[in-house]
C-alpha cells in the first residue's frame, strides 16, 4: 500500500482529518493518566497490612474521666479479656486506618529533624498486650517488657517517658538503609530519643498524611501505661467468633461505665469505610475511560462514513481499474493508522504534561513510561475496529454503482 495517495487525499479533507487526530490525541492523554490513577487507587485499596485484620475489633470509648482513667482502663481490659473467645486485648491511642492520627517528624539525630526530607511518621502507643491484640509480626529484636510498659507514663508533651520503640520495616529501611535498625536511636525533638528494640512487618497507619502510598507504612510503636487519651480498646479473637465477641465487649463496657459512649467496629468494616472513596473514584475513572473511548470510536466511525460518502467516485474509479475489496479495505485501515499515529504522538506529549501538572498540584506519582505505548496500542486497535465497518461498506460498493452515483 502506497502512502502518498493517502496523504494527498487527507490534504483535501484537512478539517475531518484534524478532528480525528485531535480526538485521538485527547483520548490518549486522558487514557494514560486515567488508567494510571485507576492503578494507583487499586494498589492503595489492596495495600497489605501485617495484622490480624479478620480477627481484630476496635472499641472506641468516649467520656472516660481523665482522673479515673488509670484505674478504669485496667478494669475494662480485665473484663474484656474474660469474655469467652477473646485471645488478647489492649488500649491504643489510635489504630490503623482510623479517624484519629498522632503524627510527628523523626530523625536519626537532633540535627536531621530540620532536614526537608525528615520523615513524618505515625505514633502508635499501646498498653501491655498491644502486639498480641492486633497480631503484629516481629521480624527482628523483641517486643516490650512488663517493666517497660509499667514505667512508661504519658508526659505533658503526649510522648511516653520510656526510651524504647519498635518500628516498621519500611521506616527502618527509610532511616537506616542497608543497616540493622536494632540499637539505633530515633529522635523526636531535640531532647526526646528512643532506642529501637524491635522491627515488625509493615502495619498501615491511619493515613498517608499527604506523602503518597510509600508513607503508609512509616510508623513506630511505643509502650505506655494506662492513661487518658489511650482509650481505644482493641480486642482480638478467632474470625468466626469476632462478631459475637464484639457485641459482648460493647455490652460489657457499657455495663461497667453507663455514662460513657461505646462504639465498636470490626476492623474489616473500618478498612472498607476507609477505602470507600477510593473505590468510588475507581468506578468513576473507569466510566471516564469507557465514555472517552466510546466517543473516540463513534467519532472515527462518523467521520470515516462521511469520507466514504464523499469519495464514492474515487472508490468506483479504483475498483474499475482493478482494485479489489481487500485493497479498498486496506486503504481505509492504513489511512486510519496514519491518523491514529499522529494523534497518539501528540497525545503522549499531552499525557506527560498533564501528569506533570497533577504531580505538582495533586501529589500524583510520575507516570511510568510503559503506560504510553500501552495506550498507543489500545488506540491503534480501537481505530482499526472503529474504521472496519465504514471500510467494509466502501469495499462492498460495486464499481458501476459507485461511478453512476458520482
Amino acid at each position: 500500500m502506497q502512502i502518498q495517495p493517502i496523504l494527498a487525499a487527507l490534504k483535501k479533507h484537512k478539517i475531518p482529518a484534524f478532528l480525528i487526530v485531535l480526538e485521538i490525541a485527547l483520548a490518549c492523554a486522558v487514557l494514560c493518566n486515567t488508567v494510571f490513577m485507576i492503578g494507583q487507587r487499586i494498589s492503595e485499596i489492596h495495600l497489605p497490612n501485617a495484622i490480624d485484620e479478620a480477627g481484630v475489633s476496635v472499641i472506641n470509648v468516649n467520656g472516660i474521666d481523665p482522673k479515673t482513667a488509670n484505674a478504669d482502663i485496667p478494669r475494662d481490659l480485665d473484663a474484656l479479656r474474660q469474655i469467652p473467645g477473646v485471645t488478647a486485648a489492649a488500649a491504643f491511642n489510635m489504630f490503623p486506618l482510623g479517624n484519629n492520627s498522632w503524627n510527628t517528624d523523626v530523625g536519626t539525630s537532633p540535627d536531621s529533624l530540620f532536614a526537608k526530607d525528615s520523615p513524618n511518621i505515625a505514633e502508635y502507643m499501646f498498653t501491655k498486650g498491644g502486639p498480641e491484640a492486633i497480631g503484629m509480626r516481629l521480624l527482628e529484636g523483641r517486643f516490650f517488657t512488663d517493666e517497660e510498659y509499667a514505667g512508661s507514663k504519658l508526659g505533658d508533651n503526649y510522648l511516653p517517658t520510656s526510651h524504647v520503640v519498635v518500628v516498621t520495616q519500611s521506616l527502618a529501611q527509610r532511616l537506616w538503609p542497608g543497616e540493622s535498625a536494632l540499637g539505633k536511636r530515633v529522635w523526636i525533638g531535640q531532647q526526646q530519643n528512643y532506642t529501637v528494640v524491635g522491627v515488625v512487618a509493615n502495619v498501615l497507619r491511619p493515613g498517608q498524611n499527604g506523602g503518597g502510598i510509600g508513607h503508609f507504612y512509616w510508623a513506630m510503636f511505643l509502650p505506655v501505661s494506662p492513661a487518658a487519651g489511650i482509650q481505644n480498646y482493641v480486642v482480638r479473637s478467632a474470625p468466626q467468633a469476632r462478631d459475637r465477641v464484639l457485641r459482648d465487649s460493647v455490652a460489657k463496657l457499657e455495663a461497667l461505665s453507663p455514662s460513657v459512649v461505646v462504639k465498636g467496629q470490626a476492623f474489616t468494616e473500618i478498612r472498607n469505610k476507609f477505602f470507600a472513596d477510593a473505590r468510588s473514584m475507581v468506578w468513576m475513572l473507569v466510566l471516564v475511560c469507557v465514555v472517552m473511548l466510546a466517543v473516540t470510536a463513534f467519532g472515527i466511525v462518523g467521520l470515516t462514513s462521511f469520507w466514504v460518502g464523499q469519495r464514492r467516485r474515487q472508490i468506483g474509479i479504483r475498483r474499475a481499474v482493478g482494485a479489489t475489496r481487500a485493497h479498498i479495505l486496506q486503504y481505509f485501515q492504513t489511512e486510519n493508522f496514519l491518523l491514529s499515529t499522529a494523534g497518539v504522538v501528540i497525545g503522549m506529549v499531552l499525557a506527560f504534561g498533564i501528569n506533570l501538572y497533577l504531580m505538582q498540584h495533586y501529589q500524583l506519582n510520575r507516570l511510568p513510561w510503559y503506560y504510553l505505548p500501552a495506550s498507543a496500542i489500545a488506540l491503534w486497535l480501537l481505530g482499526q475496529l472503529a474504521v472496519l465497518g465504514p471500510a467494509l461498506r466502501a469495499a462492498n460498493v460495486p464499481p458501476v454503482v459507485a461511478t453512476r452515483d458520482a
